[in-house]
């Protein structure tokens, strides 16, 4: 294999390069938390794969849109970043507070509005969890914010407004999407959304919308239907066993 010649121009990929102080442990957390919109594109292409979720179709579609958008605005902006030593592009809005806001705005109306878990059958947990599960979404997505401004890729302003485009465009995509469709099935985006469904494409690879038919898109009913059966093969295994 034939060295390359010593004056290659070579250049970082910036989509994994962070730069941070290596003296502090919070500079360390937030570096690798910041990582966090590259890590959740491999996420959503296995849900979809994995469940054949509609809404995580939707979910991973809107997020490119929402990082489009971005781009978009950072070449009509053309804001610099508060350290031009830190990459490259400009700075206005934060694309990864952006890309968090939208998550955390589009799961936060998803399991409000459709998604409901399995009662514990104690109202205290069911609460519990439910506080849990929207705290974690909301100090991530924050932390993924904040770390953009501690590690200086970003002013305070280019922040917030990054992650309040992404909640406007969450929410309003959400609406779009899921809550108007699903609400309202003869309105233009209902039909829409059950020739998705219908058609041969989606029928073929499986597409569906478990939350039309189970409030926990089937999660409790599949975990039913297999208990049943692997109960009656266990047993029918013990009692063939004791025949021998």
């Amino acid at each position: 294999m034939a060295a390359q010649p010593a004056n290659v121009s070579r250049a970082a990929l910036e989509l994994t390069y962070v730069l941070y102080d290596e003296s502090s442990t919070s500079a360390q957390i937030l570096a690798l938390l910041t990582l966090s919109p590259i890590l959740l594109n491999p996420a959503y292409a296995a849900l979809t794969l994995w469940t054949r979720e509609l809404v995580f179709l939707e979910m991973w579609a809107g997020q490119m849109l929402c990082e489009a958008s971005n781009y978009v605005l950072k070449h009509v902006v053309r804001e610099d970043r508060p350290n031009e030593d830190l990459g490259d592009g400009y700075g206005f809005p934060s694309s990864h507070s952006q890309w968090m806001g939208y998550f955390a705005s589009f799961l936060f109306l998803h399991f409000s509005l459709r998604h409901r878990w399995v009662s514990t059958g104690f109202v205290l947990l069911d609460y519990a969890r439910d506080v849990l599960l929207f705290a974690f979404i909301l100090s991530w997505s924050a932390a993924v914010a904040f770390s953009r401004y501690y590690l200086s890729y970003h002013t305070i302003p280019q922040v917030l407004w990054g992650f309040s485009i992404g909640v406007i465009f969450g929410s309003a995509y959400y609406t779009l999407v899921e809550l108007i469709p699903t609400k309202r099935p003869d309105s233009l985006l209902g039909r829409f959304r059950t020739t998705l469904l219908t058609n041969p494409v989606c029928a073929w690879f499986r597409l569906r919308d478990g939350w039309a038919v189970w409030s926990d898109a089937g999660t409790d009913a599949q975990y039913a239907i297999w208990r049943e059966k692997w109960d009656r093969q266990r047993l029918a295994s013990a009692a063939k066993a004791k025949r021998e």
